[in-house]
């Protein structure tokens, strides 16, 4: 530990952090166009707040990874051990929670707090925690770059991160291999809070794919950037190109760019649709859905398994309308690594593609049967898991192997193919929640003494105990 540098907390034990060389980061202004005037916003705030409940993998280095990589193995595992339950971190007592963010490739995650505060913990090979090293954090820690800014939302990529705060301002880091930060150039990574090269309209909605991004500003426009290797950013091109004779690569794309086009295929033909405005949006590991103004659903990106909707599993390299949903009205949308969930405004669950690593695929959007008649309120989308808020229970399903995403407790099943209540949480009341590659996040009211007496029947964790 050098010098005069205090402890953060889930450090105890660990090694010095690794110094890297970073490259100087020069940022690309765009074309004049998106140089005009700025207007003023002001974003609210979820009117969630409550307490954090953590339940999944803390083994932060090693989740879906077969052993741990060389820069990790010689640091000491403080958090270790799979939490098959709820559980509160002894690192948060007292401190609030009105907004969580993960992602289905994510094994990290961010909190914002009641105050508006970013923390971060979690995997940080890549610098994607934004602290300005790539040490890892095993317990929430402030995002010290981002403490004089009110944060909003946020999300988490494979191994970058976006935040937003109240004023439309979006701050990206981490990985940035293929600019998928957004700053104009491609780098090894960005250790700390940087804004992308935008100067257009405020941003409302940031959303993180694998290795790409999306920004959504005040008007309805999507902006995307990042790796389009399977068209993900909606361009209309996968970016390919010849190294070799026999060698493609994919060019990238490390600034913002807009997504201009629209379409509606029925068996009239193909439609452009003209003066879209976009809402939502939210991202897979190599596939993006959104939802309009009108109700409408879009998915572009990868097909394979049917994840699109389209009913084959073909790439959409530009917005597609789900013909499935026009006639039904859409509250929220998420994506899982390989799949497409939606709740449609009657609290009806809908969900398509492949959420399992075998059987068939879904290739059109179909009901969850074993939730019909739920209300759902909330979804989070695991890598293979998929957790939910319905009524007042939590109800998760997922195939073997697990690492305590699905929030059943010690002692009971740890994966299931079927939809099964979360006993733990039977008296708790959920807000809201998500889902990281392995791992879940839940905002628990925390408003009656009763629901203060539930929440203290539960566990707490702390790193190395």
């Amino acid at each position: 530990m050098p010098r005069g540098k205090k402890r953060l907390p889930g450090e105890e034990g660990d090694s010095k952090p690794r110094k890297i060389k970073k490259p100087k980061l020069k940022q690309v202004r765009p074309a004049a166009e998106n140089q005009q005037p700025r207007e003023t916003i002001k974003l609210k705030d979820s009117p969630f707040v409550g307490t954090l409940l953590f339940s999944g993998g803390t083994n932060w280095d090693l989740i879906g990874r077969n052993k741990l990589p060389k820069a990790a193995a010689s640091r000491p595992i403080i958090g270790g051990r799979n939490l098959w339950g709820p559980h509160r971190l002894s690192a948060l007592d007292g401190i609030r929670v009105r907004n969580v963010h993960s992602g289905p490739s994510s094994c990290h995650s961010v909190i914002i707090t009641e105050e508006g505060k970013a923390m971060t913990w979690g995997r940080n090979d890549r610098e994607q925690l934004g602290h300005g090293d790539d040490y890892r954090r095993d317990a929430p820690t402030l995002v010290e770059e981002l403490k004089d800014h009110h944060i909003v939302t946020a999300s988490c990529g494979r191994n970058h991160t976006m935040c937003l705060t109240d004023e439309g301002t979006v701050f990206s880091f981490g990985d940035n291999r293929m600019g998928q930060c957004g700053i104009g150039v491609q780098s090894s990574t960005v250790g700390t809070p940087c804004k992308p090269n935008y100067y257009g309209s405020p941003i409302v909605k940031v959303a993180c794919g694998a290795d790409f991004s999306m920004i959504l500003d005040c008007k309805g426009v999507i902006h995307s950037f990042g790796s389009q290797e399977y068209s993900q950013l909606g361009h209309n091109t996968n970016g390919q190109y010849s190294v070799t004779a026999t060698k493609l690569s994919s060019e990238c794309v490390s600034t913002p760019k807009k997504i201009t086009c629209f379409l509606e295929k029925g068996r009239e033909g193909t439609k452009h649709l003209e003066g879209t405005v976009i809402k939502d949006i939210a991202c897979g590991n190599n596939h993006s859905i959104a939802i309009d103004m009108q109700n409408r659903v879009f998915t572009w990106g990868f097909g394979g398994y049917g994840r699109l909707g389209h009913q084959k599993p073909e790439d959409e390299p530009v917005p597609r309308s789900v013909k499935f949903f026009d006639t039904k009205g859409v509250a929220k949308i998420n994506a899982g690594s390989s799949y497409c969930m939606v709740i449609t405004e009657q609290g009806q669950l809908f969900f398509w593609g492949q959420a399992k690593t075998s059987g068939e695929a879904t290739m059109y959007p179909k009901p969850v049967f074993d939730l019909c008649g739920w209300n759902v309120r909330s979804m989070g989308c695991s890598n293979h898991s998929i957790v939910v808020a319905a009524d007042d229970a939590v109800i998760s399903w997922g195939p073997f192997p697990t690492y305590g995403e699905l929030a059943y407790g010690e002692g009971e099943s740890r994966s299931s193919t079927t939809a099964k209540k979360s006993r733990p949480l039977e008296n708790v009341y959920i807000h809201q929640l998500t889902c990281g590659s392995g791992h879940s996040l839940f905002i628990a009211r925390d408003e009656t003494e009763t629901d203060k007496e539930e929440l203290a029947k539960l566990p707490v964790f702390t790193p190395g105990s």
